[in-house]
């Protein structure tokens, strides 16, 4: 593919991720897809952080194998990254810091050394604005032009001004110029192509899928990576009327989310995997009081604590799972913000039409990278229908009456003639209990069997209403990758590179990984000459649920579980075992 990427790395603090993201700003001005990503430690200071933005002639959908610039704020960076850069790929360091030596670096790349620390000496003495030196010489370096640099950064200040705004000119002027200077004219000038994209997190596309969705109330307790759609939720709630509550604990945060849906409001709670561990036993109860319920998993590398700042799609078996007993659920996984935007909107329709919890699977890599989206993938004509029909009718209400789909009429609790109750118990029509004195009572053990029959019928009509298994790619291909969620990506960047190469690959892609409809599936499958399984966990769950459901079974597979993304050249590599060894 053809595309230049600019990485920055240094220590936690050192502000990289503010580096990145106004690298990253700048591209996506300029009408260029990008795809920015944040690797960081769990620490506020020290350890390794990086950030890299990838532009390409196609839209990138992940952060690639290489880079061509690399600013460099300590010698471990170089150490670390250097042997990813391309032929004629420059390290952007400051001398007085550290020397870098050419035999350090791969062949037909070059250091440029920039007084980053002088030029932020001429303005004060806070070290950290060698960043603004450092930035403007890594832009001119990556194509961006001076004046687009300088308007993001205004942007980025908001409404500060001043000395420090100047400051930031200044420095990113002078190591602009520097290394338009010191290194030539640059081959890298990149034109504009287009209207400005829309640049999104998963995390912001999942907070504005919600408020389109018309979410009113959202609780949640920070975790990481989920914690910034509470943190989007919060900036925007007068604007977008929506109440948002930072709880004491997960539990708190579902059970709130759980009472606001039964009282008629639309809500959501997010979490990473060790949250959604606290909130299992609320979840069985939305299940058994088919209280609509919107909940965001975003994984992280486990177990326990694991490795909080790092990716996995391990969670898969806790989701299926969750909850004592059976109910009915399903799991959407996006793989891109345009996709968890739709995805979001998706959840809170299933969850209202079929009055029972719906799961959002994402992961770090989806919720905090960085990814251009055109503007027309974001709907903003989203109807939100009321289904609070039921009409009165005496004593008559019944919340839970069995019907062909086993959706039941639902009230808003406190309307007259409308009472009932909704108990955690097994429970009759009408929602009088079961359990305790009625239960093992032959008329009582058929209705409760009766009472689950009509839970789990949802099963059908949600399969139905969810999105199908997709294909992409040509229909005759030598290989079949099978995915779900972020580890999408990276197969769509590996699938460009295996076509220059002459192989013909497709994809198919769960956007709905529960429930399955079998046949759907099977039948699916049959298209496939050769498979591949790609996911971010030990033991491939995804495969072995498509095997206990269908019973497909995928033999070939690449799984990742250091906490690392995938990156294209792994998938490339593993593509062209199977294809030339089959296996």
């Amino acid at each position: 593919m053809t595309d230049l990427a600019v990485r920055a790395g240094g220590q936690a603090g050192d502000g990289i991720a503010s580096i990145g993201e106004t690298i990253t700003r700048c591209y996506s001005r300029l009408g260029w897809h990008v795809f920015g990503l944040n690797a960081y430690q769990s620490v506020i200071r020290g350890g390794h952080v990086w950030f890299q933005a990838r532009i390409s002639e196609d839209r990138p959908y992940s952060q690639g194998d290489h880079a061509d610039v690399l600013y460099a704020l300590d010698k471990q960076t170089v150490a670390v990254h250097a042997a990813s850069l391309r032929r004629g790929g420059i390290v952007v360091h400051d001398p007085e810091k550290f020397a870098v030596a050419e035999s350090e670096l791969p062949a037909g790349v070059t250091a440029l050394g920039v007084p980053t620390l002088e030029f932020a000496r001429k303005y004060t003495n806070q070290s950290i604005l060698q960043n603004a030196a450092g930035m403007g010489a890594s832009a001119y370096l990556g194509g961006i032009p001076l004046d687009l640099l300088h308007e993001v950064l205004r942007d980025s200040f908001g409404k500060k001004a001043g000395d420090v705004v100047d400051w930031n000119l200044g420095a990113s002027t002078a190591g602009y110029e520097y290394a338009k200077l010191h290194a030539g004219a640059s081959d890298r000038a990149v034109s504009k192509r287009g209207a400005p994209k829309l640049l999104m997190t998963g995390n912001s596309a999942i907070a504005l899928g919600a408020a389109a969705a018309g979410c009113k109330f959202l609780a949640q307790y920070p975790m990481t990576p989920a914690s910034s759609i509470m943190h989007w939720m919060a900036a925007h709630s007068q604007a977008l009327g929506v109440v948002v509550k930072q709880a004491e604990d997960e539990l708190a945060a579902i059970h709130m989310a759980i009472g606001a849906s039964f009282g008629g409001v639309r809500s959501m709670t997010a979490t990473s995997g060790g949250g959604f561990c606290l909130m299992v036993e609320a979840l069985g109860m939305a299940g058994m009081t088919e209280t609509p319920l919107v909940v965001v998993e975003s994984q992280r590398s486990g177990p326990s604590t694991g490795l909080p700042t790092k990716t996995e799609q391990g969670d898969l078996n806790l989701m299926l799972g969750a909850g004592q007993g059976e109910f009915p659920r399903a799991i959407l996984a996006p793989s891109h913000p345009a996709e968890a935007y739709r995805a979001t909107i998706r959840a809170f329709e299933l969850a209202e039409a079929w009055q029972t919890p719906i799961l959002l699977a994402s992961d770090l890599h989806l919720s905090e990278n960085m990814m251009t989206v055109d503007r027309e993938e974001i709907p903003t004509n989203i109807e939100v229908p009321s289904l609070f029909t039921v009409e009165p009718n005496g004593h008559e209400y019944k919340r839970y009456q069995y019907t062909e789909s086993g959706v039941s009429p639902r009230a808003i609790p406190g309307q007259p003639g409308l009472q009932h109750v909704a108990g955690s118990d097994e429970h009759d029509e009408k929602g009088h209990l079961v359990s305790d004195v009625k239960s093992g009572i032959p008329i009582w053990v058929t209705e409760r069997v009766r009472m689950m029959d009509k839970r789990m019928k949802k099963l059908h009509g949600i399969a139905a209403a969810t999105e199908p298994p997709t294909w992409e790619g040509p229909a005759a291909a030598d290989l079949t990758f099978v995915a779900w969620g972020s580890t999408i990506g990276p197969i769509r960047d590996a699938r460009v590179m295996l076509t220059a190469q002459g192989k013909k690959t497709n994809l198919l892609h769960f956007p709905t990984v529960y429930p399955l409809d079998a046949d759907r599936v099977r039948t699916e499958f049959a298209k496939a000459r050769r498979t591949l399984l790609v996911e971010a966990n030990y033991s491939g769950q995804f495969g072995h649920l498509l095997r206990a459901e269908t019973g497909v079974h995928l033999s070939e597979r690449l799984l990742k579980y250091d906490g690392e993304p995938f990156y294209p050249h792994e998938i490339v590599i593993r593509a062209l075992e199977v294809l030339n060894h089959g296996g």
